[in-house]
């Protein structure tokens, strides 16, 4: 493809709406908030522009390392399980006749059409005492009387899955639509049942593909807010939630613009590996 640049300067006044607007909307909100995280806070939403690390001091607090754990967690669990679930399943609809693709693709994206608020309520009823599994437990004898499950580290995994499973299938369909179905007729013809040729050819032939997908949902999942709140403990929030807290509660807006940089470093550093991983995987 023949690239050629602008012979005079008015050549370039198309770029030059969508670069204000970058500049406008991100450059500068985000430059005014990595100015924040420097600042030291007086209390009452206010504070004194002073250049400070203790900010990012506090990330080292026991109570801050604690959260950062627990959004690691949650986020590394969610990510594996939509992987581990998502992966034969997807493989599974792309061997599928088409009706049956097209079905399942609809729900898929039906899943990320509702809002998160409803899907956690949702969740916490199926998960409460007085309805749901609890009182399907007791019925088939399992528990001697109903329980709740809800709110606990399980509760958010589960509804925090629930969300990320369409984004691992819509993923990796595209992918596995192109196997080429004499690879697997191949290694049936070796001998290889259908279960043997799944985990030693076509798992091993997408080792990039799942790790990038692992990534990318793992970086969903750390900006997880609404979730954790409806199905979480204190103990099972993460960082997004302690940032809300800390910005809209604490109306400390120096130490929350400081656990958003944080977050923000964290996620394009993912973002930079998932890019690299796609580099290799290109060349391979």
């Amino acid at each position: 493809m023949i690239q050629s640049r602008p012979r005079t300067p008015l050549g370039y006044l198309p770029i030059l709406l969508p670069a204000f607007a970058l500049f406008a909307f991100y450059v500068v909100p985000f430059g005014s908030m990595v100015g924040m995280s420097f600042f030291h806070n007086l209390g009452g939403g206010a504070y004194e522009e002073v250049f400070t690390l203790e900010n990012y001091a506090r990330l080292f607090s026991p109570f801050f390392l604690s959260v950062l754990a627990t959004s690691f967690e949650v986020a590394f669990l969610v990510a594996l399980f939509a992987i581990v679930v998502g992966f034969p399943f997807t493989y599974l609809l792309v061997n599928a006749r088409r009706g049956t693709q097209v079905f399942w693709l609809i729900v898929m994206l039906s899943v990320l059409s509702l809002s998160e608020a409803i899907i956690g309520f949702a969740w916490s009823t199926l998960l409460s005492r007085t309805a749901g599994i609890g009182v399907l437990f007791e019925a088939l004898g399992l528990t001697e009387k109903a329980q709740s499950y809800a709110p606990s580290l399980g509760a958010v995994l589960a509804g925090v899955t629930y969300i990320a499973m369409p984004y691992a299938v819509l993923l990796l369909y595209p992918i596995l639509s192109r196997i080429e179905p004499d690879i697997e007729q191949a290694s049936r013809t070796l001998g290889a049942s259908p279960l043997r040729a799944f985990f030693n050819v076509i798992v091993p032939m997408h080792r990039t593909p799942i790790v990038v997908s692992f990534v990318m949902i793992f970086v969903f999942t750390l900006g997880s807010y609404l979730l954790p709140q409806i199905l979480g403990r204190p103990t099972n929030w993460t960082l997004s939630v302690v940032i809300s807290d800390q910005a809209l509660l604490q109306s400390n807006m120096p130490f929350a613009a400081a656990l958003s940089i944080f977050l923000m470093t964290v996620t394009i550093l993912l973002v930079l590996l998932v890019t690299l991983m796609n580099r290799k995987g290109a060349k391979a």
